[in-house]
């Protein structure tokens, strides 16, 4: 296995004294190498927005969205996908995240895992992977073994495959419909690309998920207008949100999110048309959750 030629992989020429400075001067180092991580994300947006509209057309469509990866990558996908049903209020099944070892990985490395391309192919079997649905592999490296034979089945059986990685030319690029390579370059700790590599890769799946949301309808405005209200902090956020997007007192957020049983969507349109639960869920029905349409074809 030949790693020299991995950017993620090289020596960091601006931190080779990082062991003889001060504390500060080694945050100072890390944070000036973790800004890179933003520039390199950018250079990378139109091939993230293609990856957005591809997999939101697919997610409309009845599909699923599965990250897959190993070690920190791995685990950047589950957090990314497990963090979708109390924003979005999303079925926990249409974003998953796959980590090679399985769920014992999330929690303590499994590295022998990351080798097979045969686990993969069986991992995405289990979970009866359809053309209809979207697989994202994530790979600092471009190289892991289990992440191609992701790509590879997902290719197979007719799903959009995108790949993830921090390396030009990346390996699992050749295996996807679209190669997001965003280059952040050395680590300030040679090889240990969960910092700012693992910080590129968040940011992306971030835009992925969040864009993709925005496009289902999720959001008005910047408002997160499908919160789950699972828990007090989540409720009052939800009360916030409906007065903000209907401009009304904290009462009538609360009693109007009492009668939706929580469901900050439909309060919102109670209040600004002053209609029933019956009318306002109607009109999101037919507009397919979007709340500005709805408020635009309310009168039609």
């Amino acid at each position: 296995m030949d790693l020299s030629n991995l950017l993620t992989e090289r020596r960091n020429p601006y931190t080779l004294d990082i062991d003889k400075v001060s504390s500060l001067e080694m945050c100072m180092l890390i944070n000036e190498e973790d800004k890179k991580a933003a520039v390199a994300v950018r250079n990378v947006l139109p091939q993230i927005a293609r990856a957005v509209d591809e997999i939101a057309a697919r997610l409309a469509r009845g599909g699923r969205l599965f990250y897959i990866g190993a070690g920190t990558s791995g685990r950047l996908g589950i957090l990314d996908a497990v963090e979708c049903p109390p924003t979005y209020s999303t079925d926990p099944e249409m974003v998953q995240g796959i980590i090679a070892g399985g769920y014992p990985a999330i929690f303590k490395a499994q590295e022998g895992a990351e080798d097979s391309q045969a686990l993969a192919q069986e991992d995405l079997k289990a979970k009866k992977l359809t053309a209809q649905d979207c697989v994202v592999g994530i790979a600092a490296s471009g190289r892991t073994p289990y992440v191609i034979g992701g790509l590879e089945y997902a290719d197979k059986i007719g799903a959009l495959t995108v790949a993830v990685s921090c390396t030009k030319n990346a390996l699992i690029s050749a295996k996807a419909h679209i190669a997001i390579e965003a280059l952040t370059g050395p680590e300030a700790i040679t090889g240990s690309t969960r910092m700012k590599a693992g910080t590129a890769q968040k940011m992306i799946l971030n835009m992925l998920s969040t864009c993709t949301m925005i496009k289902l309808g999720k959001v008005y405005s910047n408002l997160m207008v499908d919160v789950k209200a699972t828990n007090q902090k989540l409720e009052e956020r939800a009360r916030r949100i409906v007065m903000e997007a209907a401009d009304c007192t904290y009462e009538q957020a609360r009693d109007v999110l009492a009668k939706t049983g929580g469901r900050a969507k439909p309060a919102i349109l109670m209040v600004l048309l002053e209609c029933d639960l019956q009318k306002a869920e109607a009109l999101l029905a037919e507009n397919n959750g979007f709340i500005a349409k709805a408020l635009a074809n309310a009168d039609r």
